[in-house]
């Protein structure tokens, strides 16, 4: 949508992000976006020279009540007469707003073109950044800046053109007019006195950025603590920090309060300065025009004129300075937003990347090599393959690199070194959108949108029927227990899915795999959340949606993988053992003695259930002869 092109920031120099930003705001696929523009353009220019003539009919005005002649010959007679020429200053004021108006009106579609044009290319841009990029950010913050950026950007695009352009149009106006009527000792101080305001407020603004920063950094922090206590309600009550959670938010307020007091009180000492500055400039001019009148070089009409079109300067120069500390402030707020439009994704398709061409879905790795840190190796040297429509099971200790042959196969990150190939094509060589096409995965922590039921079965295939989605939520077992709720397919599930059990929504995360119907199949330790009762249940359905798939098993449960076509083995980033259950139970290695350790273990989870239980029986059995007595 928006144009290909890169945003940098350069908060010390706002004319050259207003060059950024005007292929948005002039973009060449909208010829009715470029007629408003130029159209609001000359309702600028005629906006100005109306308001330039406003201070001259309040100078003939006061010069006809006072008596006194000298209005030009290009008056008509009928606006001679004082009241006329009273009636016709308002008119001019009049007229002259009413071209703001529609300056502002037609440039209103521009700038919220440019707003939405850089908000989506933002958002496509994060989509497209690494799955590190995102695990080492904090969503809260992240989000916080997006919004600020947004609101940034269309902070520069309403001030720099609906306001710096207009003003540097009047104070050029207003320069030609003392130059040519009063002579170079008026436009010398007008201009010395313009120059000092405006160095000033750079200066003073650019000492309040400093301020802004601070402020923004504890509202980031205050904003990502609200964010990750909420998204971790339960456990916050599980262990009863509250109080806790409140003196860290408190924290973080109470340096956001202090920032937000020096940003309220710097602006009070820069509007001080302002004030002064340009009084001072004001009651010199005045008093080399009083000194005039006096002496009969000029009327009162030009004490009135020079008062009335130094007023109407202040109101826009006072306005710059307003301009310059948003357009500042902006710059601070999207600062953070343009570093990530700068962010390089970590794997991006070749330029001559072809889509992939899947004939039977064989997955090979063949001596991969990889780790997330240069010091610490987590694949060593990694060989097998998945043979199409098979089951290969990936088992070990936690920390093995096991969840990280998933991630090389959908390509969040590439290889160190070897290939990782889907029917003989380099995963490399193929585009990302073709490759996840064809790649379903139902994962450990099953995550779902803040949406129905059925909009986040959809979500496999969003061009499904709603008949295609209900069956895949019977191919998933799931389709009952949707009807039995409130609103069926169209209820709620809360955000991140909290309004269901685990067990409920793996159930709908397989209706999802199903529906979208891959080729490949990846479970990454699919059940290992889940009760041993729910885990049965669950493994029906993911047995279902294996079937004829290639399929990747990433197991923690031994149980669930004992009829894969073979089993790997992983121990520190490499392939200790490799067979099937059987061949591996024999060899009486690593996965044996995994497999004893989790049949203790589940021994005694099933006693300890069966002592829960009895226990809940006899208690009831108490409370009954309790009331019995009673």
């Amino acid at each position: 949508m928006a144009p290909s092109r890169t945003v940098s920031a350069d908060s010390g120099n706002p004319l050259r992000t207003l060059v950024n930003l005007w292929p948005y705001m002039w973009p060449s696929d909208r010829p009715d976006l470029k007629r408003r523009v130029a159209f609001a353009f000359a309702f600028l220019l005629l906006s100005k020279g109306v308001l330039l003539l406003v201070p001259y009919f309040f100078k003939w005005a006061t010069n006809a009540l006072n008596g006194e002649s000298g209005l030009p010959d290009a008056i008509p007679a009928v606006l001679v007469a004082p009241i006329m020429l009273v009636v016709a200053y308002n008119a001019i004021r009049i007229v002259q707003g009413a071209f703001n108006q529609l300056r502002d009106a037609l440039f209103a579609r521009v700038g919220q073109h440019a707003v939405r044009e850089l908000a989506y290319k933002t958002f496509v841009h994060i989509h497209r950044l690494s799955l590190r990029f995102h695990l080492e950010r904090r969503t809260g913050g992240l989000s916080r800046v997006i919004d600020r950026g947004v609101k940034g950007i269309e902070t520069i695009v309403r001030f720099t053109i609906l306001s710096t352009l207009p003003t540097l149009i009047e104070f050029a106006l207003t320069a030609g007019v003392f130059a040519f009527s009063y002579g170079a000792k008026y436009l010398a101080i007008m201009v010395a006195t313009v120059v000092i305001y405006i160095v000033f407020t750079v200066q003073a603004s650019n000492w309040r950025i400093a301020i802004r920063r601070a402020m923004n950094t504890s509202d980031n922090d205050a904003s990502t603590k609200t964010v990750d206590s909420l998204l971790n309600f339960e456990t916050v009550k599980y262990f009863n920090n509250e109080e806790m959670e409140a003196t860290r938010f408190d924290s973080s307020m109470a340096g956001y309060e202090s920032a937000a007091t020096r940003v309220a009180t710097s602006l009070g000492w820069l509007n001080m300065g302002q004030t002064a500055i340009f009084g001072i400039g004001m009651a010199a001019m005045m008093v080399l025009s009083a000194s005039a009148v006096q002496s009969g070089q000029q009327s009162i009409g030009d004490f009135v004129f020079i008062n009335a079109l130094l007023m109407q300067l202040a109101v826009p120069l006072n306005f710059i300075g307003s301009v310059y500390r948003e357009i500042r402030q902006g710059l601070t707020d999207i600062e953070q937003m343009f570093d990530l439009l700068e962010v390089e994704p970590e794997v991006s398709d070749r330029a001559d990347a072809r889509p992939l061409d899947v004939t039977e879905g064989r997955i090979r790795f063949e001596d991969v090599h990889f780790n997330y840190d240069p010091t610490r190796g987590i694949l060593k040297g990694i060989s097998f393959e998945v043979p199409p429509g098979g089951t290969v099971a990936i088992v070990g200790p936690s920390g093995a690199g096991k969840s990280t042959i998933s991630r090389l196969i959908f390509r969040f990150y590439d290889v160190g070194s070897g290939r990782v190939t889907i029917d003989g094509q380099d995963v490399r060589d193929i585009t990302q959108e073709s490759l996840r096409q064809v790649v379903g995965m139902v994962p450990q922590d099953t995550v779902l949108f803040n949406d129905t039921v059925g909009y986040n079965i959809a979500y496999g295939r969003p061009s499904a029927s709603r008949a295609e989605v209900e069956q895949a939520a019977e191919l998933a077992q799931v389709a009952d227990f949707i009807r039995m709720l409130p609103d069926g397919f169209d209820t709620m599930v809360g955000e991140r899915g909290l309004k269901l059990s685990g067990g409920e929504k793996q159930r709908v995360a397989i209706a999802r795999t199903i529906l979208k119907a891959p080729p490949i199949l990846i479970l990454d330790e699919a059940t290992s959340a889940l009760d041993t009762a729910t885990e049965q249940e669950i493994q029906a359905s993911l047995d279902y949606v294996s079937k004829g798939r290639t399929t990747l098993v990433i197991a923690h449960r031994l149980s669930t993988v004992i009829n894969a076509d073979e089993i790997i083995v992983l121990k520190e980033g490499s392939i200790a053992e490799r067979g099937t259950h059987g061949e591996l139970m024999q060899s009486d290695g690593l996965y044996a003695g995994m497999w004893r350790r989790q049949l203790e273990a589940n021994k005694a989870e099933s006693q300890l259930r069966k002592a829960r239980e009895a226990d809940g029986l006899e208690d009831a059995t108490d409370e009954r002869m309790t009331k019995v007595s009673s």
